[in-house]
């Protein structure tokens, strides 16, 4: 009895230990095997992965990055042009006709009264002097001096050779001289003469004031 229970508890022992060193066998040959296959997948599977994001450096912090954005300008509504209404043209009112005015004729100067006429030698002055009537004399006026006509009177004389005729004031007295009875003032005189004859034939006619 002895025996045979010691046979029985060896083969007991060799069983378990084949078993373990088949299973240790197994566990050996499929790691094997799985390291050998291992890679692939792996080098496949890293290829899809995302890359590592970059070490920050502990004393700089991240600063997020913005996009900057470009705002897109709306639309302008544009305004349709409104249509002016035409008006039509006002009718132009014709001009009147301004009233023919007549021009009415000038009255004819009433020709002066002669008093008196005659013929005598007039000669010319011209040196500046006090005259009779109290002025001072005026070589460019038109004056004259008679020996006995009222100062102030106004006296034509005319150039019978010419026609020409001018009428003086009488504001002096002279002349002296026979022969003649006025004596011109230079302006007067070159009036109807030359005055490089210095005396000439005149006709007078005294008028009504």
């Amino acid at each position: 009895m002895g025996q045979h229970s010691s046979r029985r508890t060896r083969r007991r022992v060799i069983t378990a230990t084949c078993a373990v060193a088949a299973v240790t066998a197994a566990a050996a040959t499929w790691a094997v095997i799985a390291r050998q296959e291992a890679p692939a997948p792996l080098a496949r599977t890293a290829a899809h992965l995302p890359a590592a994001a970059p070490k920050l450096s502990p004393q700089t912090p991240a600063i997020p990055q913005t996009s900057a954005v470009t705002p897109t300008p709306e639309p302008t509504p544009t305004q349709s042009p409104t249509s002016t209404p035409t008006s039509e043209p006002e009718a132009k009112a014709e001009p009147k006709a301004a009233p023919k005015t007549t021009a009415k004729p000038k009255p004819k100067r009433k020709a002066a009264k002669v008093i008196s006429s005659g013929s005598c030698g007039a000669s010319f002055y011209d040196e500046p002097q006090m005259t009779a009537s109290g002025e001072r004399f005026n070589p460019d006026a038109m004056t004259a001096a008679h020996k006995s006509l009222p100062l102030g009177s106004r006296v034509r004389v005319i150039n019978p050779s010419s026609g020409r005729a001018v009428t003086v004031r009488i504001n002096d007295r002279g002349p002296y001289i026979g022969g003649r009875c006025l004596d011109l003032s230079r302006a007067a005189f070159a009036a109807i003469g030359d005055t490089g004859a210095g005396v000439m034939r005149v006709r007078y006619e005294v008028l009504a004031r």
